[in-house]
């Protein structure tokens, strides 16, 4: 088994960008810190290291195409349930149990054979009704509404709306002859590059705040700079998708938007509960969910968008 031609052409671009960021990064430690201690600095070099390691780990899943992605989302939704039930505070452990050892694979297993009748309303609709049931069996009715909705959330952002990323690899475009690999890879890149490029850009020109109580790092230049930037990326990554440039723009462009309120809604909840990041797994990033919350509300409407628009 051995990567496709396109994961190939994909990875040994990535692994270029990759490498001049590391030589761009190095000399600016070296320009203008001298080599000392930098607080941005280093934080970008840590950022710029950690994306080799998320790179690689995806380049592996890639290896064994479309169940390595399956089980690879598999276990980064079961990551960022365990972070989200750090946050929240979910402490019941029988609901925890049931959604990581029940809901999670039942979702994944049903995107494993295709059944996109029961996948897409598996967790919003029976899971969701199954959960309250079960909390009622810990017999404490203190804030039932609020634990209970808690956990639908938590079911719902980390597991139900991930897993649309390797449900692309189920859908069946008439007259296109590409993989769901290069669907994944589009919604990735835009995603993950708008986030990148907001951020470079909110450091270059940043001035005005967008949301100052909910994410006082994200700039009304970062984020224009950076939706237009990777809007652009998407057009020009129309080539590996069936989709013509104006029409990829379009849908890399609700990427980008998805992805921006989806970060504050994700950055609401971790004020709520008075922490700044989802963890520490992803050093100069914070935890899984502080790199995903983009991907995770852009996904199912990427996802909606390609199975009513072109399938």
């Amino acid at each position: 088994m051995a990567l496709s031609a396109f994961s190939q052409q994909l990875f040994s671009g990535l692994a270029l960008t990759l490498a001049l960021a590391s030589a761009t990064a190095w000399l600016i430690k070296w320009r203008v810190a001298g080599g000392r201690p930098h607080a941005v600095i280093d934080n970008l070099n840590a950022r710029i290291n950690a994306w080799w390691v998320m790179v690689g780990v995806l380049a592996f899943s890639f290896w064994f195409e479309r169940f390595g992605l399956l089980l690879l989302f598999a276990a980064l939704s079961a990551l960022a349930l365990r972070e989200y039930a750090r946050v929240a505070d979910l402490r019941e452990p029988r609901l925890l149990r049931y959604m990581a050892w029940l809901f999670l694979p039942v979702q994944y297993g049903l995107i494993a054979i295709g059944w996109y009748g029961l996948f897409a309303i598996f967790i919003p609709v029976y899971a969701f009704l199954v959960l309250p049931m079960l909390a009622t069996q810990c017999g404490d009715t203190r804030n039932f509404l609020a634990r209970c909705a808690s956990a639908q959330w938590g079911l719902m952002a980390c597991v139900y709306c991930l897993s649309y990323v390797p449900a692309l690899q189920t859908l069946a475009l008439p007259g296109w002859s590409g993989s769901g690999l290069q669907l994944v890879a589009f919604l990735l890149l835009v995603a993950q590059g708008s986030d990148v490029l907001q951020y470079i850009w909110g450091k270059l020109l940043g001035r005005r705040p967008v949301a100052p109580e909910l994410s006082p790092s994200k700039t009304v230049e970062g984020l224009i700079g950076g939706v237009a930037s990777a809007t652009l990326l998407g057009a020009a990554l129309h080539p590996i998708t069936p989709f013509t440039p104006l029409q990829a723009a379009a849908l890399a462009f609700c990427i980008c938007v998805m992805g921006f309120l989806g970060g504050l809604v994700m950055s609401a909840i971790k004020r709520g509960a008075g922490v700044k990041d989802w963890g520490q797994l992803i050093e100069g990033h914070g935890g899984l969910l502080d790199r995903l919350d983009s991907v995770a509300f852009a996904a199912p409407v990427f996802f909606h968008f390609v199975r009513y628009g072109w399938s």
